[in-house]
């Protein structure tokens, strides 16, 4: 008898052990299968993220050709006007013809009312001009007599310069044709005498410049954008911020001077103020002059100069009038070769070639400071400084 309650005893416990055997069995899944769920779960995220890196890669490069489209979209405008004036001055000029067909006594009536119309026009535009460019200047160069290396320091092309608006001593550094970062110092011993980089400000500029032809006026800096075929910024220097924008009309691919294809707009300042230089594409290759409204940033009056593109490096403003400097392709002499005077007070026998003292000179800027009375210049890496004689305009 005593037998069977032995064998009930091992079945009973026999019988717990599977099942908790089973139960461990079904934990164990449990776990295992949880794990899985937070494996592609953990999976799931990783995606989502690499999704959400791809749309925002993907959408920058779309508001990166969003705004190059918006450019272009603003250039092609430009260019249409252009085109539509150039259409409306032939369209005038066919039906002028047409209407001189008719009769000869219309043609010859025509023709003189044409011309007092053109000459009261004429009149007009001069007196126009006049009162833009007056000025208490009269004087135009005579001769370069001296230089002064101040420095070396930077690309071999770039740009440095003063604020010749303000009774200011601050000095601007722009190195290179392609960048965005301004080194400002508090004046020329500062700048002559700086070895490290904590005695300048960094300046960061909104958008990368184009060449070397920038402008800084009244405690503006305007410059040339790069990417742009005619953008024109206005930056304030000290709240370093854009102020105003401008699309230079006329302005094509050909750069303003066949020695430095970099710069497309040279921006100039002297005594009358802001001036912008650079080639038309309809001008065969000479030099086109446009005074700028540096408050505005609007377009005063173009002039067609007879100062050709070809092997010039610089050119600067001086007195209402442009000065040209010429060079070889290999380096050589620099020297102005063409002057052109929009009041026509500089006669061409009154404008001889005038030499650069130093021999072997390869100029990336040549500009004009009004309140200093010299010339800034970058010749292959140095900051230049010339000085130079005048002498009363005829």
């Amino acid at each position: 008898m005593a037998a069977v309650p032995l064998r009930f005893l091992l079945v009973s416990f026999f019988t717990s052990i599977l099942g908790e055997a089973q139960y461990v069995m079904q934990d164990a899944t449990l776990v295992h299968y949880i794990d899985r769920r937070i494996l592609s779960i953990e999976k799931c995220n990783r995606d989502m993220a690499d999704y959400v890196q791809e749309f925002w890669e993907f959408s920058k490069r779309m508001m990166s050709r969003l705004e190059g489209l918006n450019t272009l979209k603003a250039e092609l405008k430009n260019d249409v006007d252009h085109l539509l004036s150039r259409v409306e001055r032939a369209q005038r000029d066919i039906d002028y013809f047409e209407s001189a067909k008719e009769s000869s006594d219309a043609c010859v009536e025509i023709d003189e009312g044409l011309v007092e119309q053109q000459l009261m026009e004429e009149e007009k535009l001069k007196k126009k001009v006049k009162l833009m460019l007056n000025a208490s200047c009269h004087f135009m160069l005579a001769g370069i007599k001296s230089l002064k290396v101040v420095k070396k320091a930077g690309d071999p092309d770039g740009s440095w310069l003063k604020d010749p608006g303000k009774n200011d001593q601050k000095v601007y550094f722009f190195t290179g044709t392609k960048n965005k970062v301004v080194s400002e110092f508090a004046n020329i011993r500062v700048f002559t005498e700086s070895g490290k980089a904590q005695s300048a400000r960094r300046v960061t500029l909104p958008f990368p410049w184009q060449g070397t032809g920038h402008a800084v006026y009244e405690g503006f800096l305007f410059y040339h954008r790069h990417g742009s075929l005619n953008e024109l910024i206005k930056f304030d220097i000290q709240n370093q911020n854009t102020t105003d924008r401008m699309l230079l009309s006329g302005v094509g691919e050909t750069p303003a001077y066949g020695l430095h294809p970099s710069t497309k707009i040279d921006l100039a300042v002297d005594e009358l103020g802001l001036w912008a230089i650079y080639t038309e594409s309809d001008t065969n290759g000479k030099l086109v002059i446009t005074k700028i409204n540096p408050e505005n940033m609007t377009e005063e009056h173009t002039w067609d100069t007879p100062c050709k593109s070809q092997n010039a490096e610089a050119a600067f403003m001086m007195c209402g009038a442009l000065y040209v400097a010429y060079n070889s392709p290999a380096g050589g002499t620099s020297r102005i070769e063409c002057i052109y005077d929009p009041l026509q007070t500089i006669s061409p026998h009154e404008a001889p070639q005038l030499h650069f003292p130093r021999r072997q000179t390869r100029h990336s800027l040549v500009h004009y400071n009004p309140r200093g009375k010299q010339l800034f210049a970058w010749d292959e890496g140095s900051q230049v400084i010339y000085k130079f004689l005048t002498k009363q305009k005829s």
